[in-house]
């Protein structure tokens, strides 16, 4: 069944960035409209370039493991998802709030959307906060 799922993402340590790209890069290769909503340090980290960084031993370790088993690092699952159609966006107050312009996120995500227009894509939605 093809649909439409929200990936809400406030987190942007090693694993919450997996599990969010994982899964949405296996919902975009299996056909669903998917859309990563970015928040917060994930905003933050998108915007720097460190999205699903390892920040403690533990995820470390788990970074180096995943590289020995050849999976791609969060990252690039996230790249390979926008690839497929998956979009990346941001609330505008929540942009604002982090001390972005939402003209300056241009290329770094697909779209800036007042909380409204989120709200009413999510209808009828699967969604997932990490």
């Amino acid at each position: 069944m093809v649909g439409r799922v929200f990936f809400f993402l406030q987190h942007a340590t090693y694993e919450p960035a997996f599990q969010a790209t994982s899964m949405g890069i296996t919902a975009a290769a299996m056909g669903d409209e998917v859309y990563f909503v970015f928040a917060f340090d994930a905003l933050r980290a998108l915007v720097r370039g460190s999205f699903g960084l390892p920040h403690t031993e533990k995820e470390l370790s788990e970074s180096a493991r995943a590289e020995g088993l050849g999976v791609p690092v969060p990252a690039r699952m996230l790249e390979e998802a926008r690839a497929l159609g998956a979009k990346l966006v941001a609330c505008d107050t929540t942009v604002r709030i982090c001390g972005y312009a939402p003209e300056e996120l241009k290329g770094t995500l697909d779209e800036v959307m007042g909380l409204a227009s989120l709200w009413r894509l999510t209808a009828g939605a699967r969604t997932l906060a990490l």
